[in-house]
């Protein structure tokens, strides 16, 4: 490790950057959510997801993602809300949810995608205790985006895969 000089009549800049990270919004079940960008690989349209026999009822199946098999969660089941009910804006937003050090690629149906978003760490508060639609291990925590609240999500434990398989 090497020490830094700093020479008289100049400032040393910081070592941390309260920097803001990017979010992606989406709806799902009628509330608004978001998942760090850096675990999303890409947005597709709702099409083509293959049924898998005996899972649970919030896998809806599975696509074929340019060679690779992806299952594919529907977000509103998996909070315990039902099925998605598909329109014309469902999409499926693909992630990458790593745990371990290993990652596994899982698509969520999400009622539409809405924009991506800056949030500053200091503007996110933890979520209340208790009357949280969905686990309190599933929320990061909440935020305010003109006026309405914003669901941050843990993705690595909604989509823990360890968890769906004993589900099963």
């Amino acid at each position: 490790m090497s020490a830094s000089v700093v020479m008289p009549g100049t400032f040393e800049p910081a070592t941390h950057v309260d920097e803001p990270l990017q979010y992606l919004t989406f709806l799902a079940a009628q509330q608004m959510y978001a998942v760090n960008t850096l675990s999303v690989r890409e947005i597709i349209e709702y099409n083509q997801v293959t049924t898998v026999p005996m899972m649970p009822a919030f896998l809806r199946g599975v696509i074929n993602l340019r060679g690779s098999v992806v299952p594919v969660v529907d977000l509103k089941a998996r909070f315990g809300k039902g099925a998605t009910v598909l329109g014309s804006r469902t999409c499926i937003v693909i992630l990458e949810a790593a745990k371990e050090g290993e990652s596994q690629v899982l698509g969520v149906v999400v009622d539409s995608v809405s924009e991506v978003i800056e949030i500053l760490d200091i503007d996110i508060k933890p979520a209340p205790a208790f009357g949280n639609p969905i686990r309190t291990d599933f929320i990061r925590g909440m935020t305010k985006v003109r006026g309405d609240f914003v669901t941050l999500l843990q993705i690595e434990h909604v989509l823990c895969v360890d968890e769906m398989a004993g589900l099963m």
